[in-house]
């Protein structure tokens, strides 16, 4: 067996460990449910209520049951083949966004800003992608972009090291578009690959944040009129149904380009992830099952889906 092959099937096994809150409550239902059982009305009623409460939201849930519903309505099923079903109906739902994250050669720097709320793991995230892309063979800058939080510029002071990246930083308080300016000229000269900026993620105060994201993008372009790249929201998965107003708010501000969701280790409310993908439609570029440097991965939709249902991938 070869060391991918090795790696693959090891983040398999996170993967599906970490989903086993989430899977284990829709399957543990599931089965209690559907023991030869008729798919009738009432049946359809209650595995829809049970979506529900795993975080898929209420469209999405109907939708997976009238999938369902379509081919077996009025049969009698068992709560294996159920599963299976709505894997198949998440998949095709989670199928059109799952798309790696992709650094355009063209770009030089390929400037990728990294958005979402405090605590959501932005800084971790950018961490992990560093190394990945580091591992491709790509130069990289990291910026401290978060300069309202001293604990943020010195956690990527630390994946920096860790990544044998160097980290743009400015004293707190200072001006974080100021500061990205300075990093997209100093990158540019030194013919960086790719810039990774963390920024601040203060909902509380949705309006000065807006202002300030706002003011970090067009200070940007006015060193390349084409950039940000990319424009990542990173989702803490333990959040639940939260994550649809972060997505709403973060998309009114900028011009999100992708989703990266985190912490699906630790909840069962990973079900949100096909909710986004049947609401906004916006590619899942990456998601994370643990803290370690490795537990960030490309999304791939139908090990997803069957994991999330409790079945092997």
């Amino acid at each position: 067996m070869s060391a991918d092959t090795d790696t693959k099937n090891g983040w398999l096994t996170r993967l599906r460990e970490g989903l086993g809150k989430s899977s284990s409550k829709i399957a543990g239902s599931v089965a209690g449910l559907f023991t030869k059982r008729r798919l009738d009305g009432a049946a359809l009623e209650d595995l829809e209520e049970i979506l529900i409460q795993a975080d898929l939201g209420v469209a999405t849930a109907s939708r997976l049951t009238q999938g369902l519903a379509r081919t077996r309505f009025d049969k009698e099923v068992d709560s294996d083949e159920v599963l299976s079903a709505l894997a198949e109906e998440a998949a095709a739902i989670l199928e059109p966004v799952a798309r790696p994250l992709t650094v355009d050669g063209g770009h030089k720097p390929h400037v990728i800003l990294v958005c979402g709320v405090n605590g959501s793991g932005k800084t971790t995230t950018i961490g992990k992608l560093a190394k990945q892309m580091k591992a491709d063979g790509r130069s990289l800058m990291l910026v401290a972009g978060d300069t309202f939080r001293a604990a943020a510029v010195e956690q990527l002071k630390i994946w920096g090291e860790r990544t044998g990246c160097p980290v743009v930083a400015r004293d707190t308080g200072a001006d974080a578009a100021g500061l990205a300016f300075d990093a997209l000229k100093q990158a540019g000269s030194e013919g960086v690959d790719v810039v990774l900026i963390d920024t601040a993620g203060r909902l509380q105060n949705k309006s000065g944040l807006m202002a300030e994201l706002e003011k970090v993008i067009r200070v940007i372009k006015k060193v390349d009129a084409t950039a940000p790249h990319d424009c990542l929201l990173v989702l803490d998965a333990t959040v639940g149904q939260n994550a649809h107003s972060q997505v709403e708010v973060f998309r009114d501000m900028v011009n999100v380009s992708g989703l990266v969701m985190t912490k699906l280790d630790g909840t069962a409310k990973g079900g949100v992830v096909v909710g986004l993908a049947d609401k906004f439609g916006l590619p899942v570029h990456a998601v994370g099952v643990g803290e370690g440097i490795d537990d960030l991965r490309p999304f791939e939709a139908r090990v997803f889906a069957r994991s999330l249902m409790g079945l092997e991938a």
